[in-house]
C-alpha cells in the first residue's frame, strides 16, 4: 500500500475589514459655569456660617497629647517622680540642657492682648481666642510646631512687655499677633532686644514675607522691573508698615511708594508726621519723592492708585473700600493685592473687570491668596530646627524667594502666582531657606547642612500631618455632622 501524504494544515486567512477613516474628535471644552454676584457672595458667607456650627461641636481646635511612650505606668517613674529630678539637676548645672531635655526647642506662644483681630478691631482676649487657636492649628498641620496660645488682658504694652518676659523660660520663641499699632512696633523692637528666643511680630514680619512672594512672580508675569515699577499702597498699619520695609530691603524703590492712612496720602509736609510714624520715620520719609497729596481725606485712595503699577491694600475691610473707576486710572497691566480680612477692600472678580491684570486677597476660597499661613509656618519650622536667637528681615526675604520660586517650578498663571496651603513640599523648602539664612548670619546656634535641614523639617512635617490624619481615622477627633 502506499502511504498517505500528510495533509497540510492550511493557516486560514482573515478576511481583512474594510479600513474605516477614524476621525479624531477634538475634546470638548466645557468652559466652567459663570457664578452670579449672589451665588459668589453667598459661597464667600459659608465659611462663617460653618464656623458658627463647628466650633461648638469641636469645643476648639487644639490639645495636649503625649510625645513618649507609656509602656505601663512604670514609666511615669521616668517621665516624672523620682526620674524627673536627674534632667532637672542637669538644667541646673547646664540651663542650654532645657532644649534637650524638654519641648521647648518646638514650643513657641502665640501673644496677644486681641486689640487688633483679623480686621475686626479691638474684640478683646476672649474673643480673640479662636483666631489663636486657629493660628496653632495652623503651627502643628501646617510647620509641626507646638504652638500655645496665650490672650492677656492689657493694654499696656509695658504690662505685656514684662508678661512676656517673665514666660520666656518656657518658650523657644513668640509670635505676637493682633496687636494694634503704634504699640506693636515698640513691643516688638523692645523683646527683639531683650530676649533671647526669637519674637516677630506675624502681622509684620509674616505679612511682609509672603506679600513680597507674591509680587516677585506677579512682576515676573507682566514683566515689570522691582526697581522702577510704581507702588500704592492702602493702609500704613502693622501689616502695611513691614511690607513697605521689607518690599523696600527686597530692592522696590521707596521713591516710587506712595502709602495712604486713614489721615490722607502720607507725604514729610503732612501735619503731626512726626508723631503719627514716631517708630518708622527714617523709613516712611524715604517714600513719596514726588509729594503727591490729597485734599480731602476721601480722595485719598483714589489719588494714591492713579496711575500705579501695583497696589497693595491693608486696609479697611471690603468690598467697597475699593472702587472700580480707582482701578481703571492705575496703569497697563495692574497689580492688586487686597488682602483685608475677613472681606478683601474688593470683590476679586469686580477688580478683574475693572481692568486689573493679576489679583490676590488674603482668602483661601479665592485664587492667588496672599495669606500669612504661607509663611509663618516654615520660617519658624527652620528658625527653631536651628535654634535661632532672633528672626531677622533677611530670613524673611529668604522664605519669600523660596516660596516664590515653589510657584515658578510648577508654572505660573495670572491665577497661581504664590503655592496654596495644600503644596505642603512649601513649608519644608522654606523652613531650609530661613535655617541657611540664620546660619550665614550667625544667628544660629545650631549648625547644620541645607540637606541635613530638609529631612529634619520635612520628617517633623509629615509626622504632624500623618498624626492628625491618624486621630480621625481612629474616631479620636470626631467627624463633624454630614450637612458640614
Amino acid at each position: 500500500m502506499k502511504k498517505k501524504k500528510p495533509i497540510k494544515k492550511v493557516k486560514k486567512i482573515a478576511k481583512k475589514k474594510p479600513m474605516r477613516k477614524v476621525m479624531k474628535k477634538k475634546p470638548t471644552v466645557r468652559k466652567p459655569k459663570e457664578l452670579t454676584v449672589e451665588e459668589r457672595l453667598a459661597l464667600a458667607k459659608k465659611p462663617g456660617q460653618d464656623a458658627l456650627k463647628l466650633h461648638p461641636f469641636f469645643k476648639g481646635k487644639i490639645q495636649i497629647a503625649p510625645k513618649c511612650v507609656i509602656r505601663d505606668f512604670k514609666d511615669f517613674a521616668i517621665w516624672y517622680t523620682p526620674g524627673v529630678a536627674e534632667p532637672c539637676k542637669d538644667i541646673k548645672a547646664n540651663p542650654e540642657k532645657v532644649w534637650e531635655h524638654t519641648n521647648r526647642s518646638n514650643t513657641i506662644a502665640v501673644f496677644t492682648d486681641g486689640t487688633r483681630v483679623l480686621g475686626l478691631g479691638d474684640i478683646g482676649p476672649e474673643a480673640s481666642l479662636p483666631v489663636m487657636e486657629g493660628k496653632s492649628l495652623l503651627f502643628k498641620y501646617l510647620g509641626g510646631v507646638d504652638a500655645i496660645p496665650i490672650a492677656i488682658r492689657t493694654k499696656d504694652p509695658e504690662e505685656f512687655i514684662k508678661c512676656a518676659k517673665l514666660l520666656e523660660p518656657c518658650f523657644g520663641g513668640y509670635n505676637l499677633e493682633d496687636i494694634e499699632q503704634p504699640k506693636c512696633f515698640y513691643i516688638l523692637d523692645t523683646l527683639r532686644k531683650e530676649m533671647n528666643i526669637p519674637v516677630w511680630h506675624d502681622d509684620q514680619q509674616g505679612t511682609a514675607a509672603v506679600t513680597v512672594a507674591g509680587l516677585i512672580n506677579a512682576l515676573k508675569i507682566v514683566g515689570k522691573d522691582v526697581k522702577k515699577v510704581r507702588v500704592g499702597m492702602i493702609g500704613a498699619g502693622a501689616a502695611g508698615i513691614a511690607c513697605l520695609r521689607v518690599m523696600v530691603a527686597y530692592g522696590f524703590d521707596p521713591a516710587n511708594i506712595v502709602m495712604t492712612d486713614i489721615y490722607g496720602i502720607v507725604h514729610k509736609d503732612r501735619p503731626e508726621f512726626d508723631k503719627h510714624f514716631a517708630y518708622t520715620k527714617d523709613l516712611m520719609i524715604r517714600t513719596n519723592a514726588e509729594g503727591r497729596k490729597s485734599e480731602r481725606i476721601e480722595d485719598a485712595i483714589p489719588k494714591t492708585m492713579e496711575g500705579m503699577d501695583v497696589v497693595v491694600a491693608y486696609s479697611k475691610p471690603g468690598p467697597d473700600t475699593i472702587k472700580k473707576e480707582w482701578i481703571q486710572r492705575m496703569a497697563k497691566d495692574a497689580i492688586l493685592f487686597t488682602c483685608a480680612n475677613p472681606n478683601p477692600e474688593i470683590w476679586p472678580w469686580e477688580a478683574k473687570a475693572a481692568g486689573a491684570k493679576i489679583v490676590a486677597t488674603g482668602r483661601s476660597d479665592f485664587p492667588n491668596q496672599v495669606n500669612n499661613s504661607l509663611g509663618f509656618p516654615g520660617i519658624f519650622r527652620g528658625t527653631l530646627d536651628v535654634n535661632a536667637r532672633t528672626i531677622t528681615d533677611e530670613m524673611c526675604i529668604a522664605a519669600a524667594i523660596e516660596l516664590a520660586k515653589v510657584a515658578e517650578d510648577r508654572g505660573l498663571r495670572e491665577d497661581y502666582l504664590i503655592p496654596t496651603m495644600d503644596d505642603w513640599e512649601v513649608y519644608p523648602r522654606e523652613a531650609v531657606a530661613v535655617g541657611m539664612k540664620a546660619i550665614e548670619q550667625g544667628v544660629a546656634r545650631i549648625t547644620m547642612t541645607r540637606d541635613e535641614l530638609y529631612k529634619k523639617a520635612a520628617a517633623t512635617i509629615k509626622q504632624a500631618r500623618t498624626m492628625s490624619q491618624a486621630l480621625m481615622k481612629q474616631g479620636f477627633i470626631p467627624k463633624p455632622p454630614k450637612n458640614l
